[in-house]
Parts: structure tokens; sequence; C-alpha cells
């Protein structure tokens, strides 16, 4: 067994993370709509494997479970749940070193992690299921922090273009999708989040009823940002020509939903 999987070394790949930062750094900032870079094979593949192989199924655990017109997602933040390996993977990525990396690379200094992965952890999404366009939550209502940064690892081997499931950025003002990044295998997603990066995975998954659309979630945060404005949790928007639900449609279909999945269970 090599001396990561057997926790005799770091998952993160150091030398890597040095070679990447002068030309990253640029790309980053001068990404459109807003602040983002797209990392692949950011990891050694044994360690997405592993953590792969430790990703629990949607009735092997007790998620949380998302479903409204907006959005149809599994959630986990309980360690519990969550693989002995997966959990050494997900410290690394909250550790100082990943953090004087990733402020160096979006230029947000004093950057906290979040030790209790409030609204990340693992993210599972099954056929059929979305995350509507978006703005994230812009407080840690726990810790009393200001939410700057978003880091997700996709875990999907063999992912199609025609499965859908893409992450969407659309503009500020909400007229167009500026960018589609597919979620691959080992494929990390870093971006800002602000008052106005909007973002989601709108259009229903289309892949395989035996398949779903799984990830790692991380969120990091300081003391304070420029742009406070006042506290709200997550915000969705339309999109051009999109109807919005009606509550009462919206409560019947949570209904069956919930009915559904526990005959499953």
């Amino acid at each position: 067994m090599s001396a990561i999987l057997n926790f005799e070394r770091s998952p993160l790949p150091f030398e890597k993370m040095k070679a990447l930062l002068p030309t990253a750094k640029k790309l980053y900032q001068e990404a459109s709509p807003f602040p983002h870079i797209v990392f692949d094979d950011f990891f050694d593949t044994e360690v997405t494997e592993k953590v792969l192989s430790e990703f629990p199924g949607k009735n092997d655990i007790d998620w949380i479970d998302y479903y409204d017109g907006n959005q149809v997602k599994l959630a986990n933040e309980n360690e519990e749940n969550i693989g002995a390996f997966t959990r050494y993977v997900l410290y690394s990525l909250n550790s100082s070193t990943f953090l004087k990396f990733l402020e160096e690379l979006v230029e947000i200094p004093d950057l906290l992690s979040d030790s209790s992965f409030r609204g990340g952890g693992l993210h599972n999404i099954s056929r059929g299921g979305k995350l509507g366009i978006h703005v994230d939550f812009n407080k840690h209502q726990k810790y009393d922090l200001d939410r700057r940064l978003n880091l997700l690892l996709y875990l999907n081997k063999d992912w199609e273009e025609e499965f859908g499931g893409h992450i969407e950025f659309w503009d500020r003002e909400m007229k167009q999708c500026v960018k589609k990044v597919l979620p691959i295998f080992n494929r990390m997603v870093i971006f800002t989040t602000t008052a106005t990066s909007f973002h989601g995975h709108p259009d229903p998954l289309n892949c395989p009823p035996d398949r779903s659309r799984i990830s790692l979630a991380l969120y990091y945060y300081t003391v304070g940002q420029e742009e406070r404005g006042t506290t709200h949790s997550t915000l969705f928007r339309i999109r051009p020509g999109e109807k919005e639900e009606s509550p009462n449609k919206i409560k019947i279909k949570k209904f069956f939903h919930r009915f559904s999945s526990k005959m499953k269970k």
C-alpha cells in the first residue's frame, strides 16, 4: 500500500501546487464571469480512487434531502457518515498548508476553513436532480464568518457530455450562462463567492438510473469582507424564459418525493 493510502504522507500534491501557482493566479483573476479556476487531475489518481470507493450510496447513510422547486439533491456534512480516508482528504483541504495555497491563488488574505463542513461535505445528485442557479449563503451563522470561496471536487468516472450536470457560471445580470464545466472525475473547481457569483446546475440530470453526480464540497471564510451586505441564506434566481413553480405544486411534489423515498428504504 502506498504511503498516502497508509496515512503516512499527505494526500496534497505539494510540488504540483507550487508549480501551478504562477500561471493559475493570473487565470483565476482574469476568469469570467467571476474569478474561478478549473484544475484537472489535481490529486494523484490513487487519492480520488480511494475517496470514490468510500463514497456512500443514496441508501447507505442518512442524507440531508433537499427537495423543492429549486433543488433536488442529497448532502451530508456529518463526519460519522464519511469514510476515514475521505476525512483525511477533507482535513488536508482544511489545513493551514492548503489555506496558504488558496490565499496566494485567489488573493484573499486570512482565509479560514470550516471544520463543521456547513452545507458542504458530500454531495450526491441522482438522475432528474438539479441545483438551480443561485448565490450561496453569505454568513456562517455558528462562527459569524463571511463566506468567500467554494471548492468542489468531482468524482464522476466516465462521465459523458450528454449526462449533463455541468456547473454553470452566469453573468451578474442573470442574462446568460458564460461558462459550463462538466463534473468529471478528479476535476476541482474553485471560485469566489459574492452577491453576484451566480452558479448552479439548473437542468435535470440525464445520467443512467444507476449513476449519480457526486462531489466533495468545501467552503472558506474570512472575518469580514469587502461586500458584506445583508445576511442571507441561499438565494435562487430564475433564468430568462424560466417559470417559477407555485408553492402548492412544490408542496405536492415534495410530499410524493418523501413518500417515494420512504418506500424505497
